[in-house]
């Protein structure tokens, strides 16, 4: 009978410790559908192709929260999120010392690459970060003088408040020393109007290059090509931050806010990030 006793007793524990596991797992299911509402976000163009795809793969952990991004440009959205217009400012850029001084919390989720970008027919395939410089504040203005065909360089860029342009004078240390023939609002500008004029160079996020590649040449930066194992050990030195900036650290945000950092730090969150063909950074 203690024997009996003791299984039955063994059987009772084992029932309720699986109870209690299906119980977390439906509450954690249950907090989740109860975040309704929306969060509303603004900044960089860059950001656009992520932002969408976590738009709408959210829905399926959290059907009652909706997404809302505008893209304004990394210097706008920093802006809104500073005032209190937006809840997530978005930046393909880091951070200023000013604007952390606001209170403004750098939040990394992707690192991107800048990729240079040639018209179809041009010869040269690689540029030191010297010569890319150079080319950029006008030092070089044919590319005959970089190995290439006697031809004038075209010089295409986004415009001032975009946080790829942030980003590429900051690394190349030539911020507003730049001599821009074109000066685009987008990124998809930045690939036709390079596309289309003989000449031309400029630069685009690393996860445009794969969508482009029938339509320009990409070039390498001191013999090294842009990918996400040159990015991760830091070879290729044209690289940036992708970040969702709040006011104030994650866990001070709304439950909504929460939510969507919740989401991206998840397996699911964290395969959009790939397949969006952005870079998961290194804890």
């Amino acid at each position: 009978m203690k024997k009996l006793g003791t299984l039955l007793l063994a059987c009772v524990l084992s029932l309720s410790l699986v109870g209690c596991g299906n119980s977390e797992t439906n509450q954690g299911e249950s907090t989740k559908a109860n975040v309704s509402g929306k969060v509303v976000l603004e900044g960089s163009t860059s950001m656009e192709k992520l932002m969408n795809a976590l738009k709408e793969a959210i829905r399926e952990d959290y059907p009652e929260l909706s997404l809302e991004p505008q893209f304004t440009g990394s210097g706008s959205g920093i802006k809104a999120v500073a005032s209190g217009k937006v809840d997530i400012g978005n930046s393909s850029r880091a951070l200023t010392d000013e604007e952390k001084a606001q209170g403004i919390e750098e939040n990394v989720v992707a690192l991107d690459g800048i990729a240079m970008i040639t018209e179809k027919s041009n010869t040269v395939k690689n540029l030191t970060k010297q010569q890319l410089a150079d080319i950029y504040t006008g030092k070089i203005k044919n590319w005959k003088e970089v190995g290439g065909a006697d031809q004038k360089i075209v010089v295409v860029g986004r415009e001032a408040a975009s946080g790829t342009r942030g980003a590429f004078e900051e690394i190349l240390d030539i911020k507003d020393k730049c001599q821009y023939a074109n000066e685009l609002n987008e990124t998809g500008a930045v690939v036709a109007k390079v596309q289309e004029t003989k000449g031309a160079i400029g630069y685009v996020s690393l996860d445009i290059v794969e969508d482009s590649k029938d339509k320009v040449n990409t070039l390498q930066l001191d013999g090294i090509t842009a990918s996400e194992s040159t990015i991760l050990d830091g070879s290729y030195q044209l690289q940036r931050p992708f970040v969702m900036a709040t006011k104030g650290k994650i866990e001070e945000q709304s439950e909504q806010v929460q939510a969507v950092f919740n989401f991206i730090n998840s397996e699911k969150g964290q395969a959009v990030i790939k397949q969006v063909k952005l870079i998961i950074p290194q804890k």
